[in-house]
């Protein structure tokens, strides 16, 4: 299928669609597996992530946005969300485990499950800081769209600064029946 070329990233028809999903929910993990499911990518569509836990030190500004000082700990997870063998995302998150639950800090890390189920019960709302149809800084080639997002507590807290890198196969045609 030809693609239309934008400033930014190669249009595909898909990709509106793909948006709204996301703009629907402030779990990108549940997004992603509605949108598995509705293209029907993998049967059951699970997200898992690919777990990357090699400390990466916080910039100023995602201490900034997470109201955090230079001394307070960060934890930092690279994960790649998968729905079935279809990476969808590759994401860099970074998350203050002193406003998360002893076992929710255990899981993220020991687990393959995404930061959005693990911390699903806070009822967290999204906050989106960038959008970018192709890749924001850091996101690897290939990348049809990206977000800078911060997750709140109800309180207000901050507990995760993420960006979020959506991968080609995110689009893919659903497999004809």
């Amino acid at each position: 299928m030809p693609c239309v070329l934008a400033l930014t990233a190669c249009t595909n028809p898909a990709l509106p669609r793909f948006e709204a999903t996301l703009a629907a929910q402030p779990s990108a993990t549940v997004a992603l597996a509605q949108w598995c499911a509705a293209r029907r990518l993998a049967s059951p569509a699970t997200i898992h992530a690919l777990a990357d836990r090699t400390a990466r030190p916080a910039p100023a500004d995602v201490r900034r946005a997470l109201g955090v000082s230079g001394q307070e700990a960060l934890g930092y997870r690279h994960v790649r969300l998968a729905c079935g063998d279809v990476v969808l995302s590759d994401a860099q998150n970074w998350f203050v485990p002193a406003r998360l639950t002893p076992a929710m800090n255990e899981a993220l890390a020991t687990s393959q499950t995404p930061f959005g189920t693990v911390v699903a019960p806070l009822h967290f709302t999204r906050e989106r800081l960038a959008a970018r149809r192709g890749a924001l800084p850091g996101c690897p080639k290939g990348t049809v769209l990206s977000h800078r997002a911060v997750l709140r507590r109800p309180d207000g807290a901050a507990i995760s600064l993420v960006i979020e890198c959506y991968t080609r196969a995110t689009l893919a045609r659903a497999p004809k029946s």
